[in-house]
């Protein structure tokens, strides 16, 4: 039998399943009557995940359609529901009876006007609301609340629950995306992405139903999924993960050597060589970090993982290789000349006992300007290579 155009169908329900056979099909059902109720022309499809129950056969005693998705993951089963999907619009929601799809056409009428992505909001801050016993009270008062917060500050998302997994949105989105998470950050990397991109998202309240299900524990694990959504908020945003706090070594370094040199007293205190010990050791891991968050970013750009930055295209344009070589040679030259001062007082004495709180004050700063110069040709040769495959 020949599929429909695409064009045909308005609205793909995509739910991702593994061993739901107590909860399915009420699910369906909700989404059958959001279909017929709210008079749009749709499909249901379940993304089966390897289910060993009777999943399988209740989707297709009712008429769903189902797409088996061999490689585990929650954004494997999405992605393979939604690529096998014929709608215009696509709306995602776990098939564990806690979203309620007869919602379905409240999605659909803001898709209808224009927006790319729209999402639900199961917290007060947003105006949903959580039944009793459908949310840890750790993830309803810490975990959800400080995501969303993070989220907003961090990639500008105009959303107050980035971790509700009822959504809907448009195909043209979805292409735009390119996702590549393929388990719970699925739904965290379609929000940081549409934000970097500037997709038109709204958010609409919903209601969070106790889990349905008796027998099957949730997929969901607290600790795991929390750390690998962080750890995904980091690897999208190395501001934060590296340029952030490499400028704070670099300035907390300039400010030990700004009291180091002179040998300043602050009251019993005396800020010696060892100061410009400390202050030499935080400029160089604060230089390097902030050149990882430079080639982070433009490896990510590159990578189609971030979208593109006009502060990382400008940077490109005036850091080229050769002024980057240029710099760093320069810095590697002063630092030999203050090493090569050092050799000289050391040579003034007959190669005896140096007076060693003067000396450093030559010694350290050389061997920081090499390693500075150093790591500043390595990095603009780095960054040209990846630079590459943006012209």
């Amino acid at each position: 039998m020949q599929a429909e155009p695409t064009g045909a169908i308005e609205l793909s329900i995509v739910i991702p399943c593994l061993n739901e056979g107590e909860t399915l099909e009420h699910c369906i059902r909700k989404a059958q009557d959001a279909l017929r109720y709210g008079h749009i022309k749709g499909e249901i499809i379940v993304a089966d995940n390897g289910s060993r129950d009777d999943s399988v056969q209740i989707a297709e005693r009712l008429g769903a359609r189902v797409v088996h998705v061999a490689e585990k993951g929650y954004g494997n089963a999405l992605m393979g529901g939604i690529n096998a999907a014929r709608g215009k619009f696509l709306l995602m929601g776990d098939a564990d009876g806690s979203y309620d799809f007869a919602e379905a056409p409240r999605f659909v009428a803001k898709l209808r006007e224009g927006f790319d992505l729209v999402q639900g909001c199961r917290l007060s801050g947003g105006g949903g609301t959580i039944a009793d016993g459908a949310m840890p009270i750790t993830h309803r008062l810490i975990g959800n609340p400080a995501f969303s917060f993070l989220a907003r500050n961090m990639f500008k998302a105009r959303i107050n629950d980035i971790y509700c997994g009822l959504r809907a949105f448009t195909r043209r989105l979805y292409e735009q995306l390119e996702l590549r998470c393929v388990g719970m950050e699925f739904a965290t990397e379609m929000i940081i992405k549409a934000s970097l991109q500037g997709a038109n998202i709204t958010e609409i309240p919903i209601t969070l139903h106790k889990d349905m299900r008796v027998s099957n524990k949730p997929h969901l694990k607290t600790i795991r999924d929390g750390w690998r959504t962080l750890r995904f908020f980091l690897l999208c945003s190395p501001r934060w993960l590296f340029f952030v706090p490499g400028m704070a070594l670099m300035l907390l370094g300039f400010v030990g050597y700004g009291l180091a040199l002179p040998a300043v007293k602050i009251g019993p205190a005396t800020f010696d060589a060892h100061t410009l010990l400390f202050a030499s050791l935080a400029m160089m891991l604060g230089y390097q970090s902030t050149w990882f968050a430079i080639i982070a970013k433009t490896f990510a750009i590159t990578e189609g993982l971030l979208p593109d930055d006009p502060r990382i295209t400008k940077f490109l344009r005036i850091t080229t290789l050769e002024r980057g070589l240029l710099l760093g040679a320069m810095a590697m030259i002063a630092g030999v000349f203050l090493m090569g001062d050092a050799v000289f007082q050391w040579r003034a004495v007959g190669f005896g006992h140096l007076d060693y709180s003067y000396t450093m004050r030559w010694v350290i700063p050389g061997v920081t300007l090499c390693a500075l110069g150093f790591q500043t040709i390595l990095s603009c040769f780095i960054v040209s290579l990846l630079g590459l495959a943006r012209r």
